[in-house]
């Protein structure tokens, strides 16, 4: 599995800790930065990792900056992507198994002395369980289209 990784200042440390767990548990990562602390605007990073799994280069993303709800908020704005804000292991697979997330968005500030590896593999591993969760994604995805549509119609 193919999985993108950004971050903002506030989440390069856990980010880098990351990148090597999922490296050891064999998964192909792709950092889209941000390399170091110095302030940067999280959009950018999340711009990049949401652009990744929409077009399908990666099959999920991460994203962590200081409460993951900036990064969800920027990632949810791409076709296809369906990005949460998770801060326990509850989160995490619910996210799955109940929505078929494709991009989780971590609390780099948040997390405290919880093990963050352990949470990220239980996404990656979980399935999504469908029935009539899919039916759900599937209104989901009809009012992304129908919006999307309304949206293209009105800034001709």
């Amino acid at each position: 599995m193919r999985v993108a990784l950004g971050s903002d200042h506030r989440g390069v440390q856990v980010k880098s800790r990351l990148i090597q767990a999922l490296q050891q548990a064999k998964y192909e990562v792709f950092d889209e930065g941000t390399l170091g602390d110095q302030s940067v605007d999280y959009p950018d990073f999340a711009e990049a990792v949401a652009k990744r799994v929409a077009s399908g280069e990666a099959q999920r993303g991460i994203l962590i900056c200081g409460t993951g709800i900036g990064m969800a908020i920027t990632a949810n704005k791409f076709r296809g992507v369906r990005a949460a804000p998770c801060y326990d292991e509850v989160m995490v697979e619910m996210s799955r198994r109940h929505n078929d997330i494709n991009v989780l968005c971590l609390p780099g500030d948040l997390i405290g002395d919880r093990s963050i590896d352990d949470m990220v593999l239980r996404w990656l591993q979980t399935e999504f369980d469908g029935g009539r969760h899919a039916d759900r994604l599937a209104k989901i995805d009809k009012i992304e289209e129908q919006t999307t549509a309304t949206q293209d119609i009105s800034s001709t």
